[in-house]
């Protein structure tokens, strides 16, 4: 599609990718309503499935509309382009009517004029979305900071384009071994340190990604890099070339026309994070409509069978190692959230006898339903550990922060596995941080599915849970 050829999707906010996808074939049905409301023509059924037609032929044809600033301005697609795809749209749909003998129930003077202002509505649309979308980005907290390692030509290259374009994000600098003498004309402040300061750098000022363009002889630097870094919940992306590294969501992508390699990424970004995100709001709040009359009750039960709060609020990392609350139902007699944080164990005396009935089927994290709605949980993903248990395993498990990635979950690859309840030796925990990383590898909507229809028989079956 030609949108590649400005951005990839995969280095989006979620909602960018979603709109350029959504873009053209909205437009194309918003302007056949206003062609049927110039004739006052009612928008009858016949005219609803044509408009649902539209928009998926629209979506299949245009692709992703750019709405990225290029070198020398906005790079819109030429009007040439918008023509020829909404010709190509406009054609599929006369022979489908024609083949399914319906063409005749339309308005000729209708269909000409939705046929001749549908490339300007494109045109107009495709710019407005730009302005706005530029607008919002510019006062979004969800911006993306980056910086550079290495100041080549390509590491400039890459920073021009994203300095271009406000949905990218912002560049805070680069990182190079070399004295000031060697380096090319550089504004003051560009240069952040040296490559043994990226690390913490990183840490200090919670930078979301990380581009390394130094060359391939390089390897030794880079790999010290790359392996400091994990312990950070920074995505990494390689410019140009291959590495013989331990990839997480490795593909190509584009940013303008440079090229880049993902070493560690979320599969979450782009359109994947919008159907994510889609995916968490209607399950959530279908099983809450379900399931409230029950939640009420076990709110009762808990508040009659000990004192205390009916919600257990503990801080907990999320996405990108920034804490959020979780909620849960109080199953014990303690609610711990300091520094130090006591695991439950088999026949633990601070667990009330109602709480056991809840964490042996898991009823106790229902409430985690309204996290995924407020947007720091997801129905499936790495579980959130509190935050004293982060702070010891970060130190002593390798990677152990990669899987801040994703948004934690309800339910995870390593609870469906067998790694569910405590993690009573840092063993146990290496394994259920491996099952966590090995799902941002592998993940994809039927993965999600069968960890869902797996938790289920997991839950029923009660192991681990105590």
């Amino acid at each position: 599609m030609l949108a590649s050829e400005f951005q990839s999707a995969s280095t989006e906010l979620p909602s960018v990718a979603f709109l350029r996808i959504a873009l053209a074939p909205t437009v194309s049905v918003c302007s056949l309503l206003l062609s049927a409301l110039a004739y006052g023509e009612p928008f009858t059924v016949k005219y609803m499935i044509l408009a649902i037609a539209a928009f998926f032929v629209s979506a299949r044809v245009f692709g992703e509309l750019p709405l990225v600033n290029g070198e020398g301005g906005f790079s819109a697609l030429p009007s040439r382009v918008i023509t020829i795809n909404w010709l190509v749209v406009f054609a599929v749909l006369l022979f489908a009517a024609y083949v399914t003998k319906v063409s005749g129930l339309y308005s000729r003077k209708l269909m000409l004029t939705w046929l001749v202002l549908t490339p300007f509505a494109l045109h107009f649309g495709q710019d407005l979305a730009r302005r706005l979308l530029h607008r919002i980005i510019a006062f979004s907290p969800a911006v993306r900071t980056r910086v550079i390692v290495g100041a080549t030509e390509r590491g400039r290259e890459l920073a021009r384009t994203i300095h271009a374009d406000p949905c990218l994000g912002v560049v805070e600098g680069f990182f190079d071994d070399r004295s000031s003498a060697r380096l090319p004309a550089m504004r003051p402040g560009e240069i952040l340190g040296n490559l043994a300061s990226v690390v913490e750098y990183v840490k200090r000022r919670s930078i979301n990604v990380v581009y390394i363009t130094l060359p391939l002889s390089e390897h030794p630097r880079i790999a010290q890099v790359v392996d400091g870094l994990r312990d950070t919940t920074a995505s990494i992306y390689f410019v140009p070339g291959k590495l013989s590294l331990d990839f997480i969501q490795a593909r190509i992508d584009r940013i303008g026309r440079v090229p880049v390699i993902a070493v560690c990424e979320t599969p979450f970004y782009g359109i994947n994070g919008a159907l994510k995100r889609a995916v968490d709001l209607a399950v959530s709040a279908a099983i809450l409509l379900l399931i409230w009359p029950l939640m009420l009750a076990i709110a009762i039960g808990v508040k009659r069978g000990s004192r205390g709060p009916v919600l257990f609020k503990q801080r907990r990392y999320g996405l990108d190692g920034k804490e959020i609350l979780v909620y849960k139902f109080r199953t014990m007699t303690v609610t711990e959230d300091g520094d130090r944080v006591e695991q439950a164990r088999r026949n633990d005396p601070r667990i009330t006898p109602f709480g056991a009935i809840l964490r042996k089927a898991s009823l106790d994290e229902l409430p985690q339903l309204f996290n995924v709605l407020e947007g720091t949980m997801s129905i499936v993903g790495p579980r959130p550990h509190a935050v004293a248990h982060n702070e010891e395993y970060r130190k002593r498990i390798d990677g152990y922060m990669v899987r801040h990635k994703v948004k934690p979950g309800i339910t995870g690859w390593a609870q469906i596995n067998g790694l569910r309840g405590e993690t009573e030796t840092v063993e146990k925990m290496q394994k259920r941080v491996e099952y966590d990383i090995d799902y941002l590898k592998h993940w994809s909507p039927s993965l999600d599915l069968w960890i869902l229809l797996r938790t289920a028989f997991v839950v029923v079956k009660g192991h681990r849970a105590y």
